[in-house]
């Protein structure tokens, strides 16, 4: 039996790198369904701001920020404590936050390594840590951003190829930690939004040619999916789901 919309009502979710693209459009959506939100930034200031003051106009007092480098391990408790204040209950960790660059192996920098490997893989294992005791009184869950390319490694992206690596084995190492108690799944996208660094035209069009659906997808379909395994499936845990249109057949 699958909970309604209404169930979502009163919850709260942490989101991880929520100001903008995906992030943004998850927390509008969890929004819409009546969670009260955390909704954290880094760098983008204005945009969690901007976010933040949309969705108050249709309910006050329901969206809190939270500044940090996820980097700073030290900043995780913070940020669960920042969550906890708002209704004293966690339901939902979305680790979205991530960096992405190239790093050819004669470029790539341990400065490099330090990055990726701590927004795709540390902050996630950290930040799970420090919310597992409340999404445990909750029977929460907690959903990993993973990407097609922690199967199949993307040319000139090593580390993070790496980092995405090992997000999706902490997936399923954390749902043989937390069960009973919380579920912890994951969701790779394919071609949803295009890197902020720009692709030509033509690399674009590689890229769909690749793919089964010969088109983009949508923050939506990203969205429904992380709604399907919060809300509407309790009984999986340990699973990747990939949203890339068929992507992953053609590789």
């Amino acid at each position: 039996m699958t909970q309604s919309h209404s169930s979502l009502s009163g919850q709260t979710a942490l989101i991880t790198g929520a100001a903008h693209r995906i992030g943004a459009a998850i927390a509008t959506e969890l929004h819409n369904q009546g969670m009260n939100i955390l909704l954290h930034y880094r760098n983008s200031k204005t945009g969690a701001e901007k976010l933040k003051q949309q969705l108050e106009q249709q309910r006050p007092d329901s969206v809190r920020l939270a500044q940090a480098d996820l980097n700073d391990t030290a900043s995780l408790g913070r940020l669960v404590d920042q969550a906890r204040q708002i209704n004293n209950r966690l339901d939902l960790l979305v680790n979205n936050a991530s960096s992405f660059y190239p790093t050819p192996l004669d470029e790539a920098t341990e400065t490099d390594w330090d990055d990726l490997i701590g927004s795709n893989l540390k902050a996630p294992f950290f930040l799970s840590q420090a919310a597992a005791p409340l999404l445990r009184e909750q029977q929460g869950s907690i959903v990993n951003l993973v990407d097609i390319h922690a199967l199949r490694p993307l040319k000139a992206h090593p580390i993070y190829s790496v980092a995405k690596a090992g997000n999706a084995m902490l997936i399923k190492s954390l749902a043989r930690e937390l069960g009973p108690d919380v579920r912890v799944n994951g969701i790779a996208p394919g071609a949803i939004l295009w890197p902020e660094q720009g692709l030509s035209e033509a690399a674009r069009q590689t890229i769909l040619e690749r793919t089964a659906l010969k088109r983009p997808g949508s923050e939506s379909d990203i969205v429904n999916t992380l709604l399907f395994l919060h809300r509407d499936a309790p009984y999986i845990t340990g699973q990747i789901i990939p949203v890339d249109g068929g992507r992953t057949l053609q590789q």
